[in-house]
C-alpha cells in the first residue's frame, strides 16, 4: 500500500509518496512547511525580491543548521556520558578492592 502525505506551500498543494511511518512523514514535512512561513513572516519586506526557491532553500539550510547543532550536541552528550561512566566505574572498582 502506497503511503501518500500532502503539504501546503505557496498556495499549492503537494502530495509525496513515503516510505516512512506516515505521521512521522507528516511531522517532518510540517516542520518545513512551518519554517516556510517562519521566514516569510520574518522577511515580508523583501518577499516580493526572494522567489519560492530562496525561500525553500533558506528554510532547508535553516533545518540543516538545526540538525547539525542537534548531531553535534548528541556527540558532545554521548562523550561527556561514555567519561563518567568510566570515572564511575572506577571509583565502584576502587571501593571493592578496599573490600576485599
Amino acid at each position: 500500500m502506497e503511503d501518500l502525505i500532502t503539504i501546503e506551500l505557496f498556495g499549492q498543494c503537494y502530495t509525496f509518496k513515503t516510505e516512512s511511518e506516515v505521521t512521522r512523514a507528516e511531522a517532518v514535512a510540517d516542520s518545513l512547511v512551518k519554517e516556510v512561513i517562519r521566514i516569510q513572516e520574518k522577511e515580508s519586506g523583501l518577499l516580493s525580491e526572494m522567489t519560492k526557491f530562496t525561500i525553500l532553500v533558506l528554510a532547508a539550510l535553516n533545518i540543516a543548521n538545526e540538525n547539525y547543532d542537534l548531531r553535534l550536541n548528541h556527540s558532545e552528550l554521548l562523550s561527556k556520558m561514555s567519561e563518567r561512566s568510566t570515572e564511575l566505574l572506577q571509583l565502584i572498582d576502587a571501593g571493592f578492592k578496599l573490600k576485599v
